[in-house]
């Protein structure tokens, strides 16, 4: 890509292209800059191999601003919020592209509370960024050279985010099963705590790209089409699962034991059916989150809200809701006592115990839940347009109840279609979910036609 994907909470783009040292320093100089809470810097990367170049661009640029800067190296995203939490910092940066390929790279920020930066609170540095223009209209403020800041590494980073997620199961219940499991973290950040997890946990652990530096076997994004390696491998162990996470493990796509891919929709409403069984109360997840979370939800009585897109936004919505669970369906739970961030880990280890409480296998438990047919499409609209092509899918399907908390989400009884513009292309995303396969594609292709007029 040409230009730098850009927002409140951070930055990704192509390393040496649209992603340069001084796009990286201007952003890390605002975030030091706008910072108002006193304290160190947590910094983590994922593993990528332009994460140290990057780590050490962003290490100087907050010691130079003058902030005190904790290196904790290679670290899942989860983790670096619980990093942030354990040093009561100021704030954090991962280093990190998330499911991106490899010739990408960006910024993650956090907040003290060690979640990521809320709309209300990145505005401000996003502007900032945007004034530096290349330290041309107006500059960082660089402190003098009694003021830099210091570096200290983090010698363990692990442990306390082991003890917080292990806190939630019944470790005991689990370790007398001996599973044997499967983890692909694909060379990214997860492998470090995921096998540390996994074996505390009492399970035969199969680490597929155990090494974390960045050299991807295969698209690091989980899903069905990247994981056709994986899956055989599952059932060739003979492991009960198969866990996959992107390279910063803050997702998490599950294997059944028949090497069947459930893909990422599935984590979220494994776990809350699991976790509403003992702990009742609200959940929420984003309004592209797949209905079968709400449907789980409401089978334990539980109301799911919905939030726009976007980890921040359902954090938000957790905490008014005082949630006791959430996510969102791209393979992101939430769980408030490990952390408000998306976390892998929770999401092994709450599949682990369930499996365990209820000796069934994964295939088994995953039939006893409700199933949708889910499909996307994109289709060219300008953004001048856009306006004009929801209304006219509004009046294409006048029975469907409306949500326009972000785009046009219509909700019939048994099937639903969600139109959002995309961020950094001229297109909107159409996801439909429906019973059948065939009553998910009818829905899918009266709605690009119906926007097809609409087309740039």
């Amino acid at each position: 890509m040409s230009e730098l994907i850009i927002s409140v909470s951070g930055l990704r783009g192509v390393v040496g292209a649209s992603l340069t040292p001084e796009a990286a320093l201007r952003y890390v100089a605002a975030f030091a800059q706008e910072l108002a809470t006193p304290g160190p810097i947590v910094l983590t990367r994922d593993g990528r191999t332009t994460g140290r170049m990057i780590a050490d661009l962003v290490r100087g640029a907050l010691c130079a601003a003058g902030r005190d800067v904790i290196d904790a190296d290679i670290a899942a995203t989860p983790t670096t919020g619980v990093l942030v939490r354990r040093y009561q910092a100021a704030g954090g940066v991962q280093v990190s592209a998330s499911h991106n390929p490899p010739e990408y790279n960006g910024l993650k920020l956090f907040d003290p509370a060690g979640q990521v930066l809320t709309a209300a609170a990145g505005q401000p540095i996003l502007h900032r960024y945007r004034q530096f223009a290349q330290f041309a209209a107006e500059r960082p403020a660089w402190v003098g050279y009694q003021r830099v800041g210091r570096v200290v590494a983090c010698a363990d980073t692990v442990s306390d985010h082991l003890g917080l997620v292990a806190a939630t199961v019944d470790v005991e219940r689990i370790r007398a099963c001996g599973f044997t499991v499967l983890l692909d973290a694909n060379h990214g950040a997860g492998s470090l705590l995921g096998r540390h997890l996994l074996e505390s946990l009492g399970c035969r652990v199969v680490l597929i790209g155990g090494e974390p530096d960045g050299r991807f076997a295969h698209r690091p994004e989980p899903t069905a089409e990247n994981l056709v390696g994986i899956a055989p491998l599952v059932r060739q162990h003979g492991a009960i699962a198969g866990f996959c996470q992107d390279p910063d493990a803050d997702r998490l796509a599950v294997i059944d034991e028949t090497g069947h891919y459930l893909g990422e929709e599935y984590t979220l409403a494994l776990c809350l059916d699991h976790v509403l069984r003992t702990r009742r109360g609200p959940v929420a997840s984003n309004c592209a989150t797949s209905r079968l979370s709400a449907d789980v939800a409401a089978r334990h009585g539980s109301e799911c809200f919905r939030a726009a897109v976007g980890e921040a936004n359902v954090v938000a919505e957790m905490r008014a809701r005082h949630a006791v669970f959430g996510g969102e369906g791209n393979g992101g739970p939430i769980d408030p006592r490990v952390g408000y961030v998306r976390d892998s880990f929770v999401g092994m280890a709450v599949i682990l115990d369930a499996l365990a409480e209820r000796q069934i296998r994964l295939s088994d438990w995953v039939r006893s839940l409700p199933r949708y047919a889910i499909r996307k499409t994109t289709v060219p609209v300008a953004a001048a347009g856009l306006q004009a092509a929801l209304d006219a899918l509004r009046r294409r399907f006048p029975e469907a109840s409306v949500d326009r908390l972000d785009g046009l989400r219509l909700d019939w009884p048994d099937r639903c279609l969600l139109v959002r513009a995309s961020n950094t292309e001229p297109i909107v995303r159409l996801i439909v979910e429906a019973p059948e396969a065939a009553d998910a594609e009818q829905l899918r292709d009266d709605a690009a036609a119906t926007l097809a007029s609409f087309t740039s």
